[in-house]
């Protein structure tokens, strides 16, 4: 007897940075901006530094905490503290405000960033059997430009990210606020990211489904978004909450 064939979820989510995004230019594009403002600093010591800032202000911040709605000044003031921050790790000269402005500017357009190359193909083939697509991102306002820019934004029915709800994933409001724009029930949404704790705790804390990305690596659920389609569509329909592997 032939296995029953199970419907596809109603809807996908997707994180942005390492699931849709990635940033292959970063230690170039800061020290393009350095250059330009007369701070000499290698690329690759300010691609290296500015993840492990990134990290400093992660354990910084409180789980669930907005990280750009808490700074006095928004996301500009914290991008702003942050390169002031990468500047004194590094130990050259204090950058002004003009710099951090700078690049503000720079990593909302798109040749700052690449689309992945598996991005398009597993959208286009979730799109076709009838999949509704969404955003569910840990990001600041630039967002919604950055997705356009990119030539993305049309792929997605709703765009949920941090800046704008208050919250970071894995809070569950950021997932809730998705459901409520998509107008769906958690378990017929199965959201995807490169965080086993942001983006798969928290979408399965809130009855959501998950798939744990790691790019090029055989340790979670999926090695590529080229793999998505195959496993999602494959999927039961209600599958358990709390498992995130079928």
């Amino acid at each position: 007897m032939s296995p029953k064939r199970t419907a596809p979820p109603a809807a996908v989510s997707f994180d942005v940075t390492g699931t849709l995004l990635g940033l292959p230019r970063l230690g170039e594009v800061y020290a393009e901006a350095f250059a330009r403002h007369g701070i000499p600093a290698p690329a690759p010591a300010l691609a290296a530094m500015v993840r492990e800032v990134w990290q400093e202000v992660s354990v910084r911040t409180g789980l669930g905490e907005c990280r750009f709605t808490s700074h006095p000044e928004g996301a500009k003031g914290f991008w702003r503290d942050f390169v002031d921050r990468v500047a004194a790790r590094l130990e050259v000269p204090a950058p002004t405000p003009f710099l951090a402005a700078e690049l503000y500017e720079r990593f909302a357009r798109a040749d700052a960033w690449e689309v992945f190359p598996d991005v398009g193909d597993a959208l286009d083939a979730l799109r076709a059997a009838g999949v509704r697509l969404a955003v569910a991102s840990n990001f600041d306002p630039r967002l919604p430009r950055l997705l356009a820019a990119t030539g993305l934004a049309s792929r997605f029915e709703a765009v949920v990210y941090s800046a704008e709800v208050g919250v970071e994933k894995p809070h569950p409001a950021l997932f809730e606020e998705l459901l409520e724009e998509l107008r769906l029930p958690a378990a017929a949404v199965v959201h995807v990211g490169d965080s086993r704790r942001d983006d798969v705790e928290g979408a399965l804390a809130v009855g959501m489904r998950a798939l744990w990305l790691t790019r090029g690596s055989p340790r979670g659920d999926l090695a590529s978004l080229g793999e998505l389609p195959a496993r999602l569509l494959a999927m039961p329909a209600g599958g358990a909450a709390g498992s995130r592997r079928w």
